[in-house]
């Protein structure tokens, strides 16, 4: 069984940073992308940032020249440093795996983290 660990968040002021990081252990050949999406009360979950195993990276706009997401293919760990952190950015975020393979032909599955719960204080 393949699981997703977060580690890192909590209660920052406006304009403070944290750094969130999410570790996969378990049987992996490989993972394809990583990334993290995050929920705040009465809203959706919404994708914030992810990367590919090669390094290209997308992010919602709202956290454009923020955040940025970084991997260690080695250790199957994805981080997120987040800078200029704003009471908007409050929110649980969770850390998932897309396409993992146990081996190098065995069939894709998804994975998600438990959550991290990040508040940033006005």
């Amino acid at each position: 069984q393949v699981q997703l660990v977060e580690s890192g968040g909590g209660l920052v002021q406006a304009g403070g940073s944290l750094r969130l990081s999410c570790a996969a252990s378990g049987i992996i050949f490989s993972i394809n992308a990583m990334g993290w999406y995050r929920q705040a009360p009465g809203k959706q979950r919404e994708l914030v940032t992810a990367i590919t195993s090669g390094g290209s990276t997308n992010y919602a706009d709202s956290v454009k020249g923020r955040f940025t997401i970084s991997r260690d293919n080695a250790k199957n760990t994805v981080y997120l440093q987040m800078n200029k952190l704003k009471p908007e950015d409050t929110a649980v975020y969770y850390c998932y795996a897309d396409g993992v393979r146990k081996t190098a032909w065995g069939p894709r599955d998804n994975y998600w983290g438990q959550g991290t719960q990040v508040t940033v204080s006005s």
